[in-house]
């Protein structure tokens, strides 16, 4: 029987060469790679080694060496189509029909490769010639300095819509094949067909072996773009390569070959929009970022994200972050990703939820405050369950039964999409526990069952002195608490403070998640007041969360956090001097912050006799200075 070689590479792209290989014999972590004692030969110590990146195993002690096919071939005894019909089930594919002109398309694909391979130098080429300095000087004011374009091989198409194709033809390729693989449109008028990317900043599609095998195309600034005083026309500011025989784009994902590299060295898998996204996340240190090609997530893409995690990344579960806007259409594009992963969960492999403030991307957001705030909202991202939770509840309030009952049933149709049946138990578990917890057990509102809004003690004229808790982690969680306590009491000065508040980190994970609620919440309902919201949060099972927030030991630090005396009217509280305390207080916390880090680093310079690290030290402090 003859395997078309495609359906070959979708087994060993599909499948982690080590998982296959640990399912039969003890593998172990060592570096990028993996070792074992070759099941081949009698051995003590291991030198059987596991490649993922390049799929090839490799014993040193007996020469043993091939891919996932070869291995299960060797290991279980069977010949080569029993162990691709084996693995093709492992991967979820259909075994293909006989199909004779395999190997010819086999060899027509390598050519197409070079093709590729061949267009990405020459337009990397482009981008460095003098005449297009002033696209270069738009790479480097976006954040691509030299090393970012060599590393994802950004080029630039010329406006000329034969340049490319020239010189190409110049190469020995032809324009069929330029044609097969989307470089080359066919011209309506009958003439030479014309090169679709013209005139913009070039992304390459690498798959998972980091063969370049599609293009992004991003519109030049109108400052750089000859523009007609004529047209209304409006170029897309994105254009993408349509499907060919080397991509298809519901399956792959860009800067997938770079994720599952940085995956396997601890960083966390993180999904976002665009290519602008995913390269300010290298650039600022989360080199797990991938993106897909301007459609949602497919089933074969999110298979992806939890195939290039390792298991033992994080206690063995495989929980790649979903970055979205804080907005209504990400919440919807969440709600659509959510209901695609929902019947393909399995025992350690999940995903979590990160909203961004409203208007902002990873791009944005990392260039225009840090690293460190874009930190803070992976930091706080919401797992499948609690985003499930958060997407029936968030903004509402279930006073009658039957509006109780119509969240139940919302929630069990969800999860009655999960196929593995040991987790859907375990969601209907939470289900009931949850609803029980935030309706039954709960009865914080005084008499009244149907209350389920915490009542808030007035505080006495002279206050008890309070013993106050050690904060669990870090010296700032008492301030962290003031802060979220002035906008859970006074939710108005939400709009004055949005920028900033989600900018500094939280280390306690219980503070980061009602951070997140908040944004999330005041967001989408930036009218809420006091009341609305805190009935929101019991809904949400955080009432007792709220109650450690807002309480004196907290108040008796900051006074302004304090919640209004019954019986003052609105129109005695001055919003605007409690968010002024609120960003001084911040501000006061960014400072002793920056003190930490240069006493740190100090210690660090030191210990290591840097004179790069002093220096960086010494501005840091004159920096600081001015600020002052």
């Amino acid at each position: 029987m003859s395997i078309p070689p495609r359906f070959l590479d979708d087994i060993r792209n599909r499948l982690t060469l080590s998982e296959i290989i640990g399912r039969r014999i003890s593998v172990k972590r060592a570096g990028r790679e993996s070792k074992a004692c070759c099941p081949f030969h009698n051995e003590k110590s291991p030198s059987f080694t596991i490649n993922d990146d390049k799929q090839f195993y490799h014993c040193f002690g007996c020469g043993a060496h091939g891919d996932v096919i070869g291995f299960v071939m060797q290991h279980d005894n069977v010949s080569f189509v029993d162990a691709v019909e084996m693995l093709a089930a492992d991967a979820g594919l259909t075994m293909p029909k006989p199909d004779p002109m395999a190997a010819k398309k086999a060899e027509k694909q390598r050519g197409l490769h070079d093709l590729m391979d061949e267009a990405t130098s020459w337009m990397q080429e482009q981008a460095k010639k003098p005449q297009n300095n002033d696209i270069l000087a738009y790479l480097e004011q976006r954040g691509m300095d030299a090393d970012i374009r060599s590393g994802f091989r950004l080029g630039y198409a010329p406006a000329d819509g034969q340049a490319l194709r020239k010189a190409m033809l110049a190469k020995g390729f032809s324009d069929t094949q330029m044609l097969e693989v989307g470089i080359l449109k066919k011209s309506q008028k009958g003439g030479d067909p014309y090169v679709f990317f013209r005139d913009r900043v070039m992304f390459p599609v690498s798959d998972r072996r980091g063969r370049v095998v599609a293009y992004g195309g991003r519109v030049l600034p109108e400052h750089i773009r000859p523009l007609d005083p004529n047209s209304d026309y409006k170029p897309a500011k994105y254009i993408n390569s349509s499907d060919t025989p080397l991509f298809d784009k519901g399956q792959m994902l860009y800067a997938e070959s770079f994720a599952r590299q940085a995956a396997r060295e601890g960083h966390t898998v993180i999904v976002t929009e665009g290519y602008m996204d995913v390269i300010a996340c290298h650039k600022a240190g989360f080199k797990g970022a991938v993106a897909p090609m301007g459609t949602a997530l497919t089933e074969e893409q999110i298979l992806s994200l939890w195939q290039m995690i390792p298991p033992e990344a994080n206690r063995g579960e495989k929980s790649p972050i979903l970055c979205f806007d804080g907005d209504s259409a990400g919440r919807a594009a969440a709600g659509r990703a959510c209901q695609r992963i929902l019947p393909l969960i399995k025992p350690d492999q999940s995903a979590r939820f990160a909203f961004l403030p409203d208007g902002e991307d990873p791009d944005s957001l990392i260039r225009g405050q840090g690293a460190n705030a874009f930190k803070s909202f992976l930091q706080a991202a919401l797992t499948l369950f609690d985003f499930i939770w958060a997407s029936h509840t968030a903004g509402r309030t279930f006073e009658t039964p039957e509006q109780r009952a119509g969240l139940e049933k919302a929630l069990y149709d969800d999860v009655a999409k999960i196929q593995d049946t040991n987790i859907q138990r375990h969601y209907k578990n939470l289900v009931r526990d949850k609803i029980s917890e935030t309706f039954f057990r709960r009865n914080v509102g005084g008499g009244n069952p149907n209350a389920i809004r915490p009542k808030m003690k007035k505080p006495n004229a002279r206050p008890n002195v309070i013993k106050l808790r050690k904060p669990q982690r870090g010296n700032h969680e008492i301030k962290h608490r003031i802060l979220l306590a002035a906008v859970i009491n006074y939710p108005q000065i939400y709009e004055t403070i949005e920028e900033s508040f989600g900018e500094f980190d939280i280390a306690n994970p219980t503070l980061a998640k009602i951070r997140q609620s908040i944004i999330i919440t005041l967001s989408e309902n930036p009218d809420l007041d006091f009341d609305a919201l805190q009935s929101y949060f019991v809904d949400q099972g955080l009432g007792k969360e709220i109650r450690d927030i807002c309480c004196e030991s907290v108040y008796v630090h900051a006074a302004f956090c304090r919640p209004v005396k019954r019986g003052e009217s609105e129109e005695d509280i001055d919003y605007g001097d409690i968010a002024q305390k609120w960003l001084a207080l911040r501000e006061s916390m960014k400072s002793g912050m920056i003190d930490e880090e240069i006493r740190d680093g100090w210690k660090q310079a030191m210990q290591s006799a840097s004179q790069d690290e002093e220096a960086k030290l010494s501005n840091m402090i004159k920096n600081r200075g001015s600020d002052d």
